[in-house]
């Protein structure tokens, strides 16, 4: 199987992700499946930052250990990667900068040659490694015309100068698979939150959601969504229940530090029955831990936050295809049901960058909410067999909406009488027994690999790629939930079926998603945990498969 890896290095301020970008699409055009990492410190100026673009004839969602060429912006990258290196990788760099083998690109003289601005250094590099890769000039000025808005023709002379003066060192062939739209995780998942109807997306930055803040703000008017940046996380959850209760379909962004100041507020929403869709990208916790990294260690905190007891709807999409279906389907559930739905990702998947196949996206069926039928008086909190409440809004005639995060009644007025505390609570807990009935007709669990394997892999959210990769040659079967509230206990033992021995690849300390199927009887006889920020390589789980297996 044809397959490349290319790590771009540098500081901050190289443009460091949108080089990794060109990379890609260069690779993309080729026909190759693309999986992009960016790491990068938590500094506002200065660091190491590198990204490395993975090339496979079939889809892949994760890097390896080693890559095939190095594109060096500073000394410190060749410096920091050396144990990257194969002995045939190719090095190219900017020979003002750096010292060592490979390909120097004279940066400077190229720039200075054509009138450019230092940004434009990065075409200079890319234009080299076209050239030792054999990637025919005609499919550089295709990437560079398609993903260049600006000083194209510039960028494009800078590039070629570069092309023309290194030699083809390692030549990358075509796939002869057709390019693919490339998306990050969190464009996957604001683009599912408005083909699900979206209307306000309200947050705060906070890495690794803060993107998708910045994407929806560019593509607001295109997209036709209100997006407001408030001045703290508690602004932000607020004034999405303010667009809830008026009527208008609202999500927030947020990480883990960020969705603790919202956790008064969800449980307004739970008392309230207020619908609210939350992005919560998780990074390495706890505290500020490591901004800029990754980890699984939210699942728990999600699944149990705030006070009192209400049912939320969990989803941890693991491909840009099931974050465009399932973050659609989270905001049609969270006003169905009239609940909190939560979109779990992480760093690695928000961040990441993917090769996106649309005809793999699953249609879903438009949701819509029980809708009052102008039969006075109206009650805002019915108690119904389902537990979910016909809706209306401030302004609808006929109608006096009172929504009430107190203990209320049935038309949401403020009581402690205990027989109706009991009943309305008895009410929103009925909601769930309505939401796990109606997540049957949904594929909730995610299985791969050899679906007769003797060994399976449970796992969750962006591990997806790396176990898929890795299951598939070993013989082991795969088996993700996609669904983590309400928790698919039946669909996940049906999968499980036959096999001998279940193993937990998660990236936490604490086996967060073994321990929460284990209260459900469903047991893992070995757990391979990572929690140091970095994603799990194919090399890296192949290893520890091995090791548990031995």
């Amino acid at each position: 199987m044809n397959e490349v890896s290319v790590l771009v290095g540098g500081k901050a301020g190289d443009g460091i992700n949108s080089a990794g970008a060109m990379v890609a699409q260069l690779l993309n055009h080729l026909g190759y499946r693309i999986y992009l990492y960016f790491d990068y410190p938590s500094l506002i100026r200065g660091g190491h930052n590198f990204a490395i673009i993975r090339g496979r004839e079939t889809a892949t969602g994760t890097c390896g250990r080693t890559v095939d060429f190095v594109l060096a912006l500073n000394q410190e990258t060749v410096d920091r990667h050396r144990d990257a290196l194969k002995k045939d990788t190719a090095i190219i760099f900017n020979a003002d900068l750096v010292k060592g083998a490979g390909q120097g690109v004279p940066v400077k003289e190229i720039l200075s040659a054509e009138h450019a601005p230092d940004i434009m250094g990065n075409s200079a590099i890319i234009g080299g490694f076209a050239k030792a890769a054999g990637i025919p000039w005609k499919t550089v000025e295709e990437v560079f015309s398609s993903h260049i808005p600006k000083s194209t023709e510039l960028n494009l002379r800078v590039a070629r100068l570069a092309y023309e003066r290194l030699a083809t060192v390692h030549p990358v062939p075509p796939c002869g698979n057709p390019p693919l739209p490339l998306l990050t995780g969190n464009e996957a998942i604001g683009l599912g939150m408005v083909s699900g109807g979206l209307e306000a997306y309200v947050s705060y930055p906070m890495t690794p959601s803060s993107s998708l803040l910045h994407f929806l703000a560019e593509e607001q008017e295109n997209l036709g969504v209100t997006v407001v940046h408030p001045e703290s996380e508690i602004a932000v959850i607020l004034m999405a229940l303010g667009f809830a209760a008026a009527g208008r379909t609202a999500a927030v962004g947020t990480s883990g530090g960020g969705f603790c100041l919202m956790t008064e507020s969800l449980s307004l929403a739970g008392m309230a029955e207020l619908p609210l869709v939350l992005l919560v990208s998780q990074r390495t916790g706890p505290s500020t831990g490591l901004p800029t990294y990754t980890g699984q260690s939210d699942l728990l905190f999600v699944l149990h936050a705030g006070q009192g007891e209400f049912p939320r709807f969990i989803v941890a999409p693991g491909t840009t295809e099931e974050a465009l279906y399932w973050s659609g389907i989270a905001m049609n559930t969270a006003w169905e049901f009239q609940v909190p739905a939560f979109i779990l990702s992480d760093k690695n998947f928000s961040e990441g960058t993917y090769s996106t196949d649309p005809s793999l996206v699953r249609k879903f069926p438009q949701g819509s909410y029980p809708a009052w039928e102008r039969s006075p008086p109206y009650r805002r909190y019915a108690d119904t067999p389902s537990g979910v409440s016909p809706l209306a809004f401030p302004g609808t005639d006929g109608a006096v909406v009172k929504v009430n995060g107190y203990a209320h009644d049935e038309a949401g007025i403020t009581t402690e009488k205990a027989e109706t505390v009991a009943r309305m609570a008895e009410k929103r807990i009925r909601k769930e027994e309505a939401l796990a009935q109606a997540m049957k007709d949904y594929p909730q669990v995610s299985v791969s690999g050899n679906a007769a394997g003797l060994v399976a892999l449970l796992c969750w959210g962006s591990t997806a790629g790396v176990c898929d990769e890795v299951a598939g040659p070993l013989g082991l079967r795969v088996v993700r939930p996609v669904v983590l509230s309400p928790f698919p206990a039946e669909p996940i033992r049906k999968a499980l079926e036959g096999t001998g021995m279940v193993i937990a690849v998660e990236e936490n300390a604490t086996a967060q998603l073994a321990m929460l199927a284990g209260q459900y009887g469903i047991r893992c006889g070995k757990k391979i945990l990572r929690y140091d920020g970095r994603p799990f390589t194919p090399e890296l789980l192949r290893e520890e498969i091995r090791e548990v297996l031995s």
